[in-house]
């Protein structure tokens, strides 16, 4: 479809250049070495200078060789390798040695507990687990230890600080390693959650490395970009959009271990970084850390930005301050992860206001969630995308699949948006968060981007409430801007100017910070869950 076709119904498909290529992880990345053996690949964005290390392209494909050798050593090909630690150049190496060893990496939030732990093993049987000691206070090799013999394929457990000893066995394997197709199962992500328990996302070669590239190039990024890695990698936006954005594109990719706003300011800065990849929470604070004024950030080519919605004057913002063309990505992880993309070129109001148009060879609907009918356009409904990005389905899970995948091919993701006559995607909202007051319709988006603009306000979260008469009612989460109070009364007011009665809040609580998935989406059911717990007290 052209983007300068005028649709009459809600159905777009994304332009069908750059086509999509017949790749897998190892074979990118083989590319990428072909092509620049001696551009730096990785570098490790560590905290203390001297502590950094760098490998060009050769230097991280003959590793992840020796590292895909070392796994064969240990395991068969298909099984599955989970990864418990936070961001580090040996975590990439790792997603490439598994990848070239015909095996599927499983990866695991750093900041889960036993329970979670045991959970993720358990469901994707996996063989073998790469562990750090510690991370933030949590004793994840110990952990990881207790909960092993309730973990029953769980044979191996194998701690980051031991690498060099690992790597020193691929001598033990001495057979030739797979060539994997490009439709191979090649990673698993447990959904983050924001309505509760989480299924694995069994992901394919194709799927990874050609959204991943065409992310860049939507981007606007040329080969040899550096690229500033700060969401985390057990997440689509670090391990996809980052890793492989920048092998498939042969750019630099700087690893910071967790995100510190000071840290990532000093890195864009000292390595002439040209595109970073962040949250809107990460970006406002390094536009509000005091070093900001002082790093020259001149070199900044792209930012990007997804997880939740950014109103009009936060653009503006980002643009002006940071010097570069911001833009959107919007979709999942069961959808490798980007379906629609806004365009660096695009109108402040388009960025703001939309989430793009689809991805290349990528197709959106949004259906009538009752019928399942396309609906005509500017019509809310469920957000539908099928292409060559889907998943496999879900690990193990056949009816939870085929809940989310229908006959057709067509990922159903939850999200409630609605599409314009030009293919431009707006998000309402999510399904499970659609508040239902009365039997009224209330899509939280709409509250929440009102109340965004608001000086006073920094974060919010706006979150269906059980009530006795009307079903549900609605509550607002507040996080007060910098140097502000929450005034209620004064918040009430100013909504009611632009809202319907019923849409309005009716309770109002503060809050410090927010529960975060890990690709930064705030998640509502555990807000519903400490609400109903007592912990939150109104204002």
């Amino acid at each position: 479809m052209s983007t300068q076709a005028l649709l009459t119904e809600s159905h777009a498909t994304g332009v069908s250049s750059p086509p999509v290529r017949e790749t897998t992880l190892g074979s990118i990345l083989r590319e990428a070495a072909e092509r620049a053996p001696d551009r730096i690949a990785l570098i490790d964005g560590a905290p203390d200078p001297a502590a950094r290390r760098q490998w060009t392209y050769r230097e991280l494909l003959d590793e992840a060789t020796v590292v895909a050798r070392a796994l064969r050593a240990r395991f068969d090909e298909g099984e599955r390798i989970a990864v418990w630690a936070p961001n580090s150049p040996e975590w990439v190496i790792l997603e490439f040695g598994c990848a070239m060893a015909g095996m599927v990496i499983v990866t695991v939030n750093p900041g889960f507990r036993a329970s979670e732990l045991t959970y993720v093993l358990t469901q994707s049987r996996a063989a073998g687990l790469f562990v750090v000691n510690e991370f933030r206070g949590n004793p994840m090799f110990a952990t990881a230890s207790d909960v092993q013999p309730q973990c029953r394929d769980l044979r191996e457990i194998i701690r980051f600080d031991d690498w060099h000893d690992f790597v020193r066995t691929a001598d033990g394997f001495g057979g030739k390693l797979p060539i994997p197709s490009p439709d191979d199962p090649v990673m698993i992500q447990y959904t983050s959650g924001t309505t509760g328990f989480p299924k694995g996302a069994y992901l394919h070669h194709r799927g990874l490395t050609n959204n991943a590239a065409h992310f860049f190039d939507r981007m606007g990024l040329d080969a040899g970009t550096v690229l500033v890695g700060t969401m985390p990698l057990f997440h689509t936006a670090g391990s996809v959009m980052g890793v492989l954005g920048c092998v498939g594109s042969a750019s630099t990719h700087v690893v910071v271990e967790a995100f510190e706003p000071a840290l990532v300011l000093s890195l864009l800065d000292e390595y002439d970084a040209e595109a970073m990849v962040g949250v809107p929470t990460m970006l406002i604070a390094m536009l509000e850390h005091p070093t900001f004024a002082d790093r020259d950030l001149s070199h900044l080519k792209g930012i990007c930005s997804g997880g939740s919605l950014v109103p009009d004057a936060l653009v503006r913002r980002f643009e002006a301050d940071l010097g570069a063309p911001f833009t959107i990505v919007f979709g999942q992880t069961e959808c490798s992860p980007v379906a629609t993309m806004t365009h660096p070129t695009d109108t402040i109001e388009d960025k703001a206001g939309t989430i793009g148009l689809p991805m290349p060879n990528v197709e959106v609907k949004i259906i009538d969630t009752e019928t399942g009918a396309t609906l005509p356009i500017g019509q809310t409904g469920e957000f539908c995308t099928r292409g060559y990005h889907v998943m496999h389905g879900y690990f193990e899970m056949p009816e939870q699949t085929a809940e989310a995948i229908d006959a057709d091919g067509w990922l159903h993701t939850g999200d409630l948006c609605a599409m314009d006559e030009r293919g431009y995607c707006t998000v309402e909202g999510r399904l499970k968060d659609m508040i239902i007051r009365g039997g009224e319709n209330i899509y939280p988006k709409e509250v929440e981007e009102l109340l965004f603009q608001h000086e006073s306000v920094g974060e919010v979260a706006v979150v269906g409430l059980p009530d006795e008469k009307w079903g549900e009612t609605v509550g607002a989460f507040l996080r007060p801007a910098p140097g502000h109070t929450i005034d209620k009364n004064v918040l009430f007011a100013y909504l009611r100017e632009h809202l319907a009665p019923h849409k309005t809040p009716k309770q109002w609580f503060v809050v410090d910070e927010f529960p975060f998935t890990g690709s930064g989406k705030i998640q509502k059911y555990k807000l519903r869950d400490r609400w109903g717990a007592g912990e939150f007290g109104e204002i």
